[in-house]
C-alpha cells in the first residue's frame, strides 16, 4: 500500500476528505499529517481518524530535520492541502514530481505569493470573472508554477460573492482532489 503525507495549515477539510477516501481503498493510506499551525483544526480531524500528526515551526521546515522525518516515513506522495508556507527546495529536490498542491483558481491566473483562500475569491469577484476553478499541480521552487496535473472550472454569475465562490471551489476540491491523487498513485 502506498503512503501519503498531507501538509495542511488550517481547518483540514481537504485533508480529512483525503483521509476518508483512502481509508476505503487498497491503493494508499494517509500515514501522517504535518502542520505548521499548532491551533489548526486539521490536528483534531487527523486524530479522529487515528492519523499521527507532526507539528513544526517555519524554521523547522527550512531546516533538514523535517526532511529527515519525511524520509523516515518514505512517502510515495506528499500532498499540500491548504498548506500556506512555501515548500523548501531541499525537500522538493528529494521528492521530484512527488509533491502536489491544490490551488483554488485556474492557474496561472490568481497564483503566487499571497494568493490563497478568500484573497483569491475576492479578487475573482472584483474582476467580474465569468468562471473560476481548481488547479492541482506539482510543487516546484516557485509559488503555484509547477506543472499542472488537472484543472476543473465552474461558471460564475454576477450574483456570486466571495463566499459563494468559496463554496463552489470547495465542492470541486472535495470531489476531484482524492480522485486525482488516486490516479497519480496508480500510474
Amino acid at each position: 500500500m502506498k503512503k501519503i503525507i498531507v501538509f495542511a495549515s488550517g481547518s483540514g477539510t481537504n485533508a480529512e476528505n483525503i483521509i476518508k477516501y483512502f481509508a476505503k481503498t487498497k491503493i494508499a493510506k494517509v500515514v501522517s499529517v504535518f502542520t505548521n499551525n499548532a491551533a489548526a483544526k486539521v490536528i483534531e480531524r487527523a486524530k479522529n481518524h487515528q492519523i499521527p500528526t507532526e507539528i513544526f515551526s517555519k524554521s523547522e521546515l527550512l531546516e533538514r530535520n523535517l526532511l529527515q522525518k519525511i524520509q523516515e516515513i518514505d512517502p510515495d506522495l506528499i500532498v499540500l492541502a491548504g498548506f500556506l508556507l512555501k515548500f523548501p527546495d531541499h525537500i522538493i529536490e528529494k521528492y521530484p514530481n512527488k509533491i502536489i498542491n491544490i490551488h483554488p483558481a485556474l492557474l496561472p491566473n490568481y497564483g503566487g505569493k499571497g494568493m490563497y483562500g478568500m484573497h483569491i475569491h475576492r479578487a475573482i469577484v472584483n474582476n467580474k470573472e465569468k468562471e473560476t476553478g481548481i488547479s492541482i499541480h506539482y510543487v516546484n521552487e516557485h509559488y503555484d508554477e509547477g506543472g499542472i496535473i488537472f484543472q476543473k472550472n465552474v461558471a460564475l454569475t454576477d450574483e456570486d460573492t466571495p463566499e459563494t465562490v468559496a463554496e463552489k471551489i470547495h465542492e470541486l476540491e472535495q470531489k476531484y482532489f482524492p480522485e486525482i491523487i488516486s490516479r497519480l498513485l496508480e500510474e
